[in-house]
C-alpha cells in the first residue's frame, strides 16, 4: 500500500496542510499556518486525538441519553472532526456546519471524504456552509439546535465578533428550550478573555460549566477551556467524571466556584468586543 501524502494548499485564512499520522494508517493531522486544528482517523471517527476535542465529545455525550440522535449545530468546521463523531456515535442525527473559510472546507472534503448514510442526501446528515459564523446565526431558524458547539479561530484567535453579549443572545435563539452551548476558548492567567466570556454568557444563559485541566486553571500555563451554558441545569456530574477519566484529567467548575473565577468581569457587547489573546509563541504550533 502506498504511503500516505502531506497535502498542502493555499487556503482563505493562509496555508493548511494535511500531516497523515505514521501510527493510525488513515488519520491526518490539520494545520492552518502552522497551528493545529483537526485531527480525524477516517477508520475510527470516534477517536478524538485532540483534548479539547475530547472534552466537547464529552458534552456532546452526556445532552441526551446514549445513541439518540441530535439536531446539531457546529461553528466552526476544521476536518469536520466533531461532526463525523456525532454521525457515528449518535446515527441519524442532523448537523449542520458553518464555516468560513470555504477553501479549506473543499480541502477537506476533497481530501478527508465525509461518510455517506445509505437514502441521505448529506455525507452521513451533515450540511456544509462556506459563511461566517455570526452573519449566518443572525439569520438562523429559532430554536432548531439541541446544541451549539462553537470552535471558531481566526489563526490562533477567537474571532471579536463571536465574543459578545449581541453573539451569545443569536446563539440561544437558535438553541430549543434546554438546549445546550458549549464553546472551545483559550487563555491564561489571569484569565481576562475567559472571565469576560464567563460574564457574557451569564447575561444569557442561567447555567455555566467550565471544563479545564488544573495546571490551565492554576496560571501555570496557557491553554485550552471549554465553556458550557445552557438555560436548564447542566450534567456536571457526568461531566467531571468523564473529564476526571480522560489521559490528561480535566476539573469541572460550576456554581459558586465558577461565579468567584468571574466575579468583578463585565459582559462584552459588540462595540467593545476584542479577539482571544495570541498564544504564546509554541503554545500551539509544530514543526
Amino acid at each position: 500500500m502506498d504511503e500516505p501524502i502531506p497535502v498542502t494548499r493555499a487556503v482563505d485564512s493562509g496555508t493548511a496542510k494535511l500531516l497523515p499520522d505514521v501510527d493510525r494508517p488513515r488519520a491526518w493531522l490539520l494545520t492552518v499556518n502552522g497551528a493545529p486544528q483537526s485531527y480525524v482517523d477516517l477508520d475510527d471517527p470516534a477517536h478524538l486525538e485532540f483534548e479539547y476535542a475530547r472534552r466537547l465529545g464529552h458534552v456532546l455525550d452526556t445532552v441526551a441519553e446514549p445513541g439518540r440522535p441530535l439536531d446539531v449545530l457546529h461553528l466552526g468546521g476544521g476536518a469536520l472532526t466533531l461532526p463525523r463523531y456525532v454521525a457515528a456515535v449518535r446515527p441519524g442525527s442532523r448537523q449542520t456546519v458553518i464555516e468560513a473559510d470555504r477553501g479549506l472546507l473543499d480541502l477537506v472534503v476533497e481530501q478527508l471524504p465525509l461518510p455517506q448514510r445509505t437514502g441521505a442526501g448529506a455525507g452521513a446528515g451533515i450540511t456544509l456552509h462556506g459563511e461566517d459564523a455570526r452573519a449566518w446565526l443572525e439569520n438562523a431558524p429559532e430554536h432548531e439546535a439541541d446544541i451549539l458547539v462553537a470552535d471558531v479561530f481566526g489563526g490562533a484567535r477567537v474571532p471579536a465578533h463571536l465574543t459578545s453579549v449581541e453573539y451569545a443572545r443569536a446563539a440561544a435563539r437558535a438553541l430549543r428550550p434546554g438546549g445546550v452551548y458549549a464553546a472551545n476558548l483559550a487563555d491564561a492567567a489571569p484569565f481576562a478573555f475567559l472571565r469576560s466570556q464567563l460574564a457574557t454568557l451569564a447575561e444569557t444563559f442561567g447555567h455555566l460549566a467550565l471544563i479545564a485541566e488544573p495546571a490551565v486553571l492554576r496560571g501555570r500555563r496557557f491553554g485550552n477551556t471549554v465553556l458550557v451554558a445552557s438555560d436548564a441545569e447542566l450534567p456536571v456530574d457526568d461531566l467531571a467524571r468523564r473529564t476526571a477519566a480522560d489521559a490528561f484529567p480535566a476539573r469541572v467548575e460550576h456554581g459558586a466556584a465558577l461565579e468567584r473565577l468571574y466575579a468583578g468581569a463585565w459582559p462584552v457587547h459588540d462595540a467593545d468586543a476584542v479577539p482571544s489573546p495570541e498564544p504564546p509563541d509554541g503554545a500551539f504550533s509544530i514543526g
